[in-house]
């Protein structure tokens, strides 16, 4: 990732503007100082744009310091793959990065990974495979039953695979990706007073209703201060 190509491209400014700038970014100089006495340096760049610029490279080398960590983290289980690197080193965002750690990322004891443990991995590919000659359930069940292992009876086994399947949906990165999008599309957030005969700054939200592609940054803002001071409730 070429950070001065991407943000010269994102700003529409030459690149030599961007090599300028971060180098007096780098060196300690303030935003200010230098839109003010560094114009000459960077081409007459805006305070606005030096600091969304500045805001940009420090979100683009944080993305590169977390793509080199997560591949370290994975490599190191064996079990980075050509495809997977390629993922990671393409993602643009932080979140689709985390999305590709997920499956690998160390957690705690869970109901899948307990299921795991008694062995019924196996009915939760074959459930996941969804093959309609392959039988029942409840057939395929039975050669899993295993009380030692706390697998008393079919439906403990079912339940157990079910939980494995829940958490590869959970961790598949492009059903997380889908599932968020979709989301983002669709969902709206409302809201409501906690008291609705209280005056209060948060009057226009007391009962309220917008998209969330649509809404600014500064009324979810004001969304969270007033659900924070208890004046607002969240759906």
């Amino acid at each position: 990732m070429n950070i001065i190509q991407m943000i010269a491209g994102e700003f529409n400014v030459k690149e030599s503007q961007v090599e300028n700038t971060v180098a007096l970014i780098d060196e300690g100089n303030t935003i200010p100082f230098i839109a003010r006495y560094r114009k000459e340096v960077t081409g007459g760049l805006s305070d606005e744009v030096l600091r969304n610029m500045d805001e940009r490279l420090t979100y683009l080398r944080n993305l590169q310091e977390r793509k080199e960590e997560v591949i370290r983290l994975i490599d190191e289980q064996g079990k980075l793959t050509d495809e997977l690197r390629e993922q990671i080193n393409e993602a643009e965002v932080l979140q689709r990065v985390e999305d590709l750690y997920k499956p690998y990322k160390k957690k705690k004891a869970t109901r899948a990974s307990k299921a795991k443990e008694k062995g019924l991995e196996p009915l939760a590919l074959t459930f996941r495979e969804q093959q309609a000659d392959a039988g029942t359930p409840e057939e395929l069940a039975v050669p899993f039953i295993d009380e030692e292992k706390g697998v008393e009876t079919v439906q403990d086994a079912i339940a157990g695979a079910c939980d494995i399947i829940a958490e590869m949906i959970s961790d598949d990165p492009d059903i997380t990706a889908a599932v968020r999008e979709k989301t983002y599309e669709t969902a709206a957030i409302e809201t409501e007073a906690v008291n609705a005969d209280e005056k209060t700054v948060y009057d226009m939200y007391y009962q309220y209703r917008e998209a969330v592609k649509s809404i600014p940054n500064h009324r979810i803002l004001a969304i969270n201060r007033g659900e924070k001071e208890k004046k607002l409730k969240v759906k």
